[in-house]
């Protein structure tokens, strides 16, 4: 397995976010970054006000949100698949933790659309779990939950985490592909 740095905590992003006086959780931030950088959207630079789509935002010199892009970056670029979402703690409630989840996909989207453009080149499995998840985007976790929940909610998560791998594979790996080739 490829050795690269974990994600922060959510907690460590959630400060990270207070000086900034953003209305987003950590999801959201790690879900329009991955979907910026699945989408093909530049690596490096001043990131924040480019996945946010806020050109005036200034890139805040923070330790996690450094790290929160490096170790997204470096787990989507990993061979081994080790990319990894940034939700809450297993110990809080399901029905936050899946709120989290379907706020990460709509994040994922935007950024996504910002950096992949109206019409990406995406394979037949791409915009199938493209549609897949715009249609979690909309979704919201039941207040009611019981033990089949809990595994409802691991899949739900295993299946984002591929589709994300699988849009980057589309997009940022194909187009970068495409370049060598030309």
């Amino acid at each position: 397995m490829s050795e690269f740095s974990p994600l922060p905590t959510w907690q460590q992003i959630d400060a990270a976010l207070q000086p900034l006086q953003l209305a987003l959780t950590p999801a959201e931030l790690h879900g329009a970054l991955t979907g910026w950088l699945a989408g093909g959207g530049a690596a490096g630079g001043a990131w924040l006000g480019k996945v946010l789509a806020d050109d005036e935002l200034p890139q805040p010199d923070d330790e996690a949100l450094r790290a929160l892009h490096n170790a997204t970056l470096a787990a989507l670029e990993d061979g081994e698949f080790g990319f990894r979402l940034l939700l809450p703690d297993e110990d809080w409630p399901l029905q936050q933790r899946g709120n989290a989840l379907f706020d990460w996909c709509r994040a994922f989207l935007g950024g996504f659309g910002l950096a992949a453009g109206a019409e990406p080149a995406l394979s037949e499995d791409g915009n199938e779990a493209l549609e897949d998840l715009a249609r979690l985007a909309m979704a919201e976790a039941d207040s009611e939950v019981d033990e089949e929940d809990e595994q409802a909610f691991a899949e739900l998560e295993e299946f984002v985490r591929v589709a994300a791998l699988l849009l980057h594979g589309d997009c940022a790996l194909a187009a970068r592909h495409r370049k060598k080739l030309h």
